[in-house]
């Protein structure tokens, strides 16, 4: 699999984009960077889409996605939970913000959404995909991705507490949020999000569960904060023993 970090952070610069992830060309994770960061034709290869939960800053690039794939006439199907879909009709996709892309052609929309069942594996493209559910402020899963004996977890936004998340998946490579340096702790467990040193708790519980530590790579790192968060991050990387490396915009890795 190939892995390409299309964006890294909570928050848009002209440097750093929002989190999405690209999958070997044609399955996204997530859409806060999508469309800004991919030419019309490399949309068009895109067959479909898991969005984690319903925050703006992993759902925003789905109406401008779902224009460019109507004005193409190509089609993706959108995969979550059914309060993402809820949300993206109710809030964007009203006919208000934007047009519903879903109903424009009904007999061939241009999206189509499909409920995925937390915690039961299903095949999606040619990848076994489980949802996870995640500690965080709103309904989240995070995603195991699986395809040629090569397995990732991506957790999404989430909070500390990620125990039983751990027992239900084996991934090669853990892509986690840390959003916040470790002065904002206490916002952080309240918001359900992680600092280094709330991570380091959850690795050390992977690592008493599961027997090892897989390669990490951060995401959803606050610009602001990225500095203070990497000198963080190499602490707690020296003290497992552990491969922890921030994501960058365009970074890309085969597993």
């Amino acid at each position: 699999m190939k892995i390409r970090f299309l964006g890294a952070h909570n928050c848009e610069t002209k440097d750093t984009r929002l989190v999405s992830l690209l999958v070997d060309d044609v399955l996204s994770v997530d859409a806060g960077g999508l469309t800004a960061s991919l030419s019309l034709e490399a949309q068009h290869r895109i067959k479909a889409v898991l969005l984690t939960h319903q925050h703006f800053d992993h759902i925003r690039d789905i109406p401008t996605l779902a224009m460019n794939l109507s004005l193409g006439g190509s089609q993706t199907t959108i995969y979550s939970i059914p309060k993402v879909f809820e949300v993206l009709e109710n809030n964007l996709m009203n006919e208000v913000i934007y047009p519903n892309f879903r109903h424009k052609s009904p007999d061939k929309p241009t999206i189509k959404f499909s409920v995925i069942e937390p915690n039961k594996a299903q095949k999606i493209l040619d990848y076994e995909v489980l949802a996870v559910p995640v500690k965080h402020g709103v309904p989240t899963v995070g995603y195991q991705l699986s395809a040629g004996g090569k397995t990732f977890f991506y957790t999404s936004d989430t909070g500390p507490g990620l125990a039983e998340c751990w027992k239900k998946v084996s991934p090669q490579l853990l892509i986690t949020e840390v959003t916040g340096s470790n002065r904002f702790t206490e916002w952080a467990v309240e918001g359900g999000h992680l600092t280094p040193e709330l991570l380091q708790r959850e690795l050390e519980d992977f690592r008493k569960l599961k027997g090892y530590l897989p390669r990490i790579i951060t995401v959803h790192m606050s610009p602001h904060l990225e500095k203070e968060i990497a000198a963080e991050v190499a602490v707690v990387a020296k003290a497992l023993n552990a491969s922890i490396t921030l994501a960058r915009e365009g970074m890309e890795i085969k597993l």
